[in-house]
């Protein structure tokens, strides 16, 4: 009886785990807040991508502040060469242009994300 309900086990925790898996690009909203500029707002997410996990070409109705928590991250800003981040630096993506961030190390790799932002417009805009 006991191997029986081992083996129960081991299935419910695995399903779980299944069930848990880690997402390819997983966003966590921290905070969106008023600011004193007119129409504007900032809004602070982390960014957790899987190894090898490419977040595709978008851009932002403002600009961004991306700050490697863990990992190391490759962005492409369209008309720019390639930088490659890792945990603890910094880089500034002006409004409206066109990126993608791809993990290129091999565990998890995470950002934080600070937006100013326009009010009341999609935070992520896919490139066309």
């Amino acid at each position: 009886m006991k191997m029986i309900q081992a083996i129960a086990l081991s299935f419910v925790l695995g399903a779980a785990a299944t069930a848990h898996a880690e997402q390819p690009v997983q966003r966590t909203d921290l905070i969106k807040n008023d600011i004193d500029v007119p129409g504007h707002e900032v809004v602070q997410v982390r960014v957790d991508l899987a190894p090898g996990v490419l977040a595709p070409n978008h851009s932002h109705p403002g600009e961004e502040v991306a700050f490697v928590l863990e990992g190391t991250l490759e962005y492409q800003l369209e008309g720019r060469q390639p930088v490659t981040l890792k945990a603890g630096q910094s880089l500034f993506i002006p409004s409206g242009v066109v990126h993608s961030a791809k993990n290129v190390g091999s565990g998890k790799a995470s950002e934080l994300a600070t937006y100013i932002v326009r009010k009341g417009e999609a935070l992520v805009v896919p490139a066309k």
